[in-house]
């Protein structure tokens, strides 16, 4: 496999030094993927990008985590489910429902679990989601614009978990305590 760089701003190519420093500010540090990254200054533009239009939209903390975490667990990214269990303690998230999604376990609340398991049917079945799933995500009372903002989510766990599959991106110092391995 190929070796890739954890990309800090003197090593950087050029055009990702103002991007590094972009995530430096928000973080308080440079995550190791945001270096990895930085080999592309597009992907890494536009995984910022993305992270920020996916912040802003109709979700909630809880259904930011749900979207990202379901989609972090499927694809079993060893560094983004620690990453986003601190980023979810840090959003007020609450510890059990972290842990369901980590563990794949029941959510208690209803409407997050119907979240996940249609987050987990667009994932799964590739977008090609039936009509009964469609029905039964908008009977939990979620919207049609929900269903595209999962599509925006799902935009970025690709660069993200897929970045991570390759490069085997070590997780950061701040998570390493929220280490994560796939339930089989």
């Amino acid at each position: 496999m190929a070796q890739f760089e954890i990309h800090t701003p003197e090593t950087a190519p050029e055009k990702s030094k103002e991007l590094l420093a972009k995530s430096k500010k928000a973080f308080g540090m440079i995550p190791n993927l945001h270096g990895v990254m930085a080999e592309s200054p597009e992907l890494l533009d536009a995984y910022q990008r993305v992270h920020e239009l996916f912040m802003n939209s109709s979700f909630n903390e809880d259904e930011l985590t749900v979207v990202w975490q379901s989609i972090n667990v499927e694809n079993n990214c060893h560094y983004c489910v620690p990453a986003h269990t601190g980023i979810a303690k840090s959003m007020g998230v609450s510890d059990e429902l972290s842990e369901a999604l980590r563990n794949e376990t029941p959510i208690a609340d209803e409407r997050l679990e119907a979240l996940r398991t249609f987050t987990l049917s667009v994932v799964r079945d590739q977008g090609f989601v039936s009509a009964d799933k469609v029905t039964a995500f908008l009977d939990a009372g979620f919207t049609k614009q929900n269903i595209l903002e999962i599509i925006l989510g799902y935009s970025q766990k690709i660069m993200s978990n897929y970045t991570n599959h390759f490069a085997d991106t070590p997780v950061d110092e701040p998570f390493k305590p929220m280490a994560w391995t796939k339930v089989k």
